[in-house]
Protein backbone atom coordinates (compact mmCIF):
# COMPACT_ATOMS: atom_id res chain seq x y z
CA UNK A 1 0.00 0.00 0.00
CA UNK A 2 1.44 3.29 -0.83
CA UNK A 3 1.35 6.33 1.08
CA UNK A 4 -0.91 8.37 -0.39
CA UNK A 5 -3.44 5.55 0.04
CA UNK A 6 -2.51 4.89 3.66
CA UNK A 7 -3.22 8.81 4.24
CA UNK A 8 -6.28 8.83 2.80
CA UNK A 9 -7.33 5.50 4.78
CA UNK A 10 -6.38 7.44 7.87
CA UNK A 11 -7.83 10.42 7.43
CA UNK A 12 -11.16 8.15 6.89
CA UNK A 13 -10.80 6.72 10.20
CA UNK A 14 -10.33 10.07 11.64
CA UNK A 15 -13.62 11.27 10.45
CA UNK A 16 -15.20 8.23 11.97
CA UNK A 17 -14.04 9.35 15.48
CA UNK A 18 -15.74 12.41 15.68
CA UNK A 19 -18.63 12.74 18.41
CA UNK A 20 -21.73 13.52 17.34
CA UNK A 21 -24.08 15.79 18.84
CA UNK A 22 -26.95 14.93 20.69
CA UNK A 23 -31.12 14.11 18.74
CA UNK A 24 -32.71 16.90 20.84
CA UNK A 25 -29.41 19.76 18.88
CA UNK A 26 -30.21 18.42 15.21
CA UNK A 27 -33.79 18.19 15.94
CA UNK A 28 -33.39 22.11 16.96
CA UNK A 29 -31.32 22.88 14.06
CA UNK A 30 -33.94 21.42 11.84
CA UNK A 31 -36.05 24.06 13.33
CA UNK A 32 -34.16 27.06 13.06
CA UNK A 33 -33.93 25.96 9.30
CA UNK A 34 -37.39 25.60 8.67
CA UNK A 35 -37.99 29.41 10.41
CA UNK A 36 -34.90 30.68 8.17
CA UNK A 37 -36.87 29.18 4.95
CA UNK A 38 -39.90 31.37 6.03
CA UNK A 39 -42.17 28.69 7.46
CA UNK A 40 -43.74 27.76 11.18
CA UNK A 41 -42.14 25.00 12.91
CA UNK A 42 -44.54 25.27 15.63
CA UNK A 43 -47.80 24.69 12.50
CA UNK A 44 -49.38 21.53 11.99
CA UNK A 45 -48.13 20.26 9.16
CA UNK A 46 -44.35 20.77 10.25
CA UNK A 47 -44.32 19.54 14.25
CA UNK A 48 -43.35 15.94 13.21
CA UNK A 49 -41.10 17.31 10.68
CA UNK A 50 -37.64 17.84 12.68
CA UNK A 51 -38.30 14.06 13.83
CA UNK A 52 -38.28 13.15 10.48
CA UNK A 53 -35.91 14.56 9.01
CA UNK A 54 -33.14 13.48 11.63
CA UNK A 55 -34.40 9.73 11.75
CA UNK A 56 -33.85 10.38 7.51
CA UNK A 57 -30.88 11.71 8.51
CA UNK A 58 -29.86 8.60 10.02
CA UNK A 59 -30.53 6.88 7.31
CA UNK A 60 -28.75 8.94 4.53
CA UNK A 61 -25.52 9.21 6.43
CA UNK A 62 -25.59 5.59 8.51
CA UNK A 63 -21.73 5.15 6.42
CA UNK A 64 -20.22 7.64 9.37
CA UNK A 65 -20.71 5.00 12.11
CA UNK A 66 -19.46 1.97 9.61
CA UNK A 67 -15.84 1.15 8.90
CA UNK A 68 -15.26 0.15 5.18
CA UNK A 69 -11.96 -1.82 5.90
CA UNK A 70 -13.49 -3.54 8.80
CA UNK A 71 -16.35 -4.99 6.15
CA UNK A 72 -13.31 -6.05 3.76
CA UNK A 73 -11.28 -7.65 6.50
CA UNK A 74 -13.59 -10.71 6.40
CA UNK A 75 -11.94 -12.84 3.15
CA UNK A 76 -11.59 -16.13 2.04
CA UNK A 77 -8.62 -17.94 0.20
CA UNK A 78 -9.78 -21.53 -1.21
CA UNK A 79 -10.14 -20.70 -4.61
CA UNK A 80 -8.68 -23.66 -6.36
CA UNK A 81 -6.22 -20.95 -7.38
CA UNK A 82 -8.15 -18.39 -9.49
CA UNK A 83 -6.63 -15.29 -10.06
CA UNK A 84 -8.72 -13.99 -13.38
CA UNK A 85 -10.70 -10.34 -12.88
CA UNK A 86 -13.30 -10.20 -10.07
CA UNK A 87 -16.33 -7.37 -11.60
CA UNK A 88 -19.07 -6.19 -9.36
CA UNK A 89 -20.91 -3.86 -12.03
CA UNK A 90 -23.74 -1.60 -11.84
CA UNK A 91 -24.19 -1.32 -8.21
CA UNK A 92 -26.66 1.40 -7.25
CA UNK A 93 -26.55 3.97 -4.43
CA UNK A 94 -27.90 6.95 -3.18
CA UNK A 95 -25.60 9.60 -1.79
CA UNK A 96 -25.31 13.24 -1.37
CA UNK A 97 -23.24 15.93 -2.05
CA UNK A 98 -21.33 17.84 0.73
CA UNK A 99 -21.55 21.20 -0.69
CA UNK A 100 -24.94 21.68 -1.27
CA UNK A 101 -26.43 18.25 0.63
CA UNK A 102 -28.89 17.39 -1.85
CA UNK A 103 -29.26 13.43 -3.48
CA UNK A 104 -26.35 11.99 -5.86
CA UNK A 105 -27.87 9.32 -7.41
CA UNK A 106 -25.52 6.44 -9.41
CA UNK A 107 -24.44 3.44 -9.53
CA UNK A 108 -20.63 1.76 -9.23
CA UNK A 109 -18.62 -0.90 -10.64
CA UNK A 110 -15.90 -2.33 -9.09
CA UNK A 111 -13.14 -4.65 -10.06
CA UNK A 112 -10.23 -6.17 -8.73
CA UNK A 113 -7.30 -8.97 -9.38
CA UNK A 114 -7.10 -11.28 -6.80
CA UNK A 115 -3.85 -12.11 -5.22
CA UNK A 116 -3.96 -14.42 -2.47
CA UNK A 117 -7.36 -13.42 -0.89
CA UNK A 118 -10.80 -12.81 -2.06
CA UNK A 119 -14.21 -11.44 -0.77
CA UNK A 120 -17.82 -11.74 -0.90
CA UNK A 121 -19.40 -9.66 -3.83
CA UNK A 122 -22.08 -8.51 -1.54
CA UNK A 123 -18.88 -6.90 0.75
CA UNK A 124 -17.77 -4.84 -2.44
CA UNK A 125 -21.40 -3.79 -2.39
CA UNK A 126 -21.48 -2.75 1.23
CA UNK A 127 -18.40 -0.68 0.59
CA UNK A 128 -20.14 0.93 -1.75
CA UNK A 129 -22.88 1.93 0.38
CA UNK A 130 -20.85 3.01 3.36
CA UNK A 131 -18.95 5.43 1.47
CA UNK A 132 -22.14 6.77 -0.51
CA UNK A 133 -23.61 7.14 2.86
CA UNK A 134 -21.71 10.06 3.98
CA UNK A 135 -21.63 13.54 2.25
CA UNK A 136 -19.30 13.35 -0.87
CA UNK A 137 -17.78 14.62 -3.97
CA UNK A 138 -17.88 11.96 -6.43
CA UNK A 139 -14.17 12.10 -7.24
CA UNK A 140 -13.32 11.32 -3.27
CA UNK A 141 -15.88 8.53 -3.18
CA UNK A 142 -14.05 7.00 -6.34
CA UNK A 143 -10.92 7.24 -4.28
CA UNK A 144 -11.66 5.49 -1.30
CA UNK A 145 -13.63 2.78 -2.68
CA UNK A 146 -10.45 1.95 -4.46
CA UNK A 147 -8.01 2.87 -1.87
CA UNK A 148 -10.03 0.97 1.01
CA UNK A 149 -9.68 -2.52 -1.29
CA UNK A 150 -6.11 -2.33 -2.27
CA UNK A 151 -5.48 -1.30 1.37
CA UNK A 152 -7.46 -4.67 2.70
CA UNK A 153 -7.36 -7.55 0.04
CA UNK A 154 -3.93 -6.41 -1.65
CA UNK A 155 -4.62 -7.12 -4.88
CA UNK A 156 -3.15 -7.04 -8.20
CA UNK A 157 -5.09 -4.44 -9.28
CA UNK A 158 -8.03 -2.13 -8.32
CA UNK A 159 -10.52 -0.72 -10.62
CA UNK A 160 -13.74 1.27 -9.83
CA UNK A 161 -16.06 3.54 -12.36
CA UNK A 162 -18.42 5.38 -10.93
CA UNK A 163 -21.57 7.05 -13.02
CA UNK A 164 -23.89 9.35 -10.96
CA UNK A 165 -25.96 12.11 -11.37
CA UNK A 166 -26.20 15.70 -9.39
CA UNK A 167 -29.17 16.95 -8.17
CA UNK A 168 -26.78 20.27 -7.22
CA UNK A 169 -26.62 20.50 -11.21
CA UNK A 170 -30.10 19.75 -12.05
CA UNK A 171 -31.89 21.15 -9.58
CA UNK A 172 -30.61 24.48 -9.10
CA UNK A 173 -27.64 26.32 -10.41
CA UNK A 174 -27.22 25.73 -13.86
CA UNK A 175 -30.27 24.14 -14.06
CA UNK A 176 -29.16 20.85 -16.73
CA UNK A 177 -30.86 17.76 -16.33
CA UNK A 178 -30.02 14.40 -17.51
CA UNK A 179 -25.97 15.30 -17.20
CA UNK A 180 -24.09 12.17 -15.69
CA UNK A 181 -20.77 12.34 -14.44
CA UNK A 182 -18.26 9.67 -14.89
CA UNK A 183 -15.20 8.88 -12.85
CA UNK A 184 -12.85 6.27 -12.54
CA UNK A 185 -9.64 5.37 -10.47
CA UNK A 186 -6.96 2.57 -11.45
CA UNK A 187 -4.31 0.48 -9.65
CA UNK A 188 -1.89 -1.99 -10.09
CA UNK A 189 -2.81 -3.82 -13.26
CA UNK A 190 -5.35 -1.85 -14.22
CA UNK A 191 -3.16 1.42 -14.00
CA UNK A 192 0.05 -0.48 -15.53
CA UNK A 193 -1.85 -2.75 -18.44
CA UNK A 194 -3.72 -1.11 -20.89
CA UNK A 195 -4.93 -4.69 -21.83
CA UNK A 196 -6.23 -5.51 -18.35
CA UNK A 197 -7.83 -1.91 -18.13
CA UNK A 198 -9.56 -2.46 -21.22
CA UNK A 199 -11.35 -6.30 -20.13
CA UNK A 200 -12.48 -4.16 -17.46
CA UNK A 201 -14.04 -1.16 -19.25
CA UNK A 202 -15.55 -3.60 -21.73
CA UNK A 203 -17.06 -5.90 -18.68
CA UNK A 204 -19.07 -3.11 -17.27
CA UNK A 205 -19.63 -1.32 -20.79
Amino acid sequence: MNVQVSQALKQDENELSEGFPSRAEAERAVRTLIRWAGDDPEREGLLGTPDRVVRSYQEFFAGYRESPADILRRTFTETDGYDEMVVLRDIAFESHCEHHMVPIIGKAHVGYLPDSKVVGISKLARVVEIYAKRLQIQEKMTAQIANVIDAELQPRGVAVVIEAAHQCMTTRGVHKPGVTMVTSRMLGAFRDDAMTRREFLSMIG
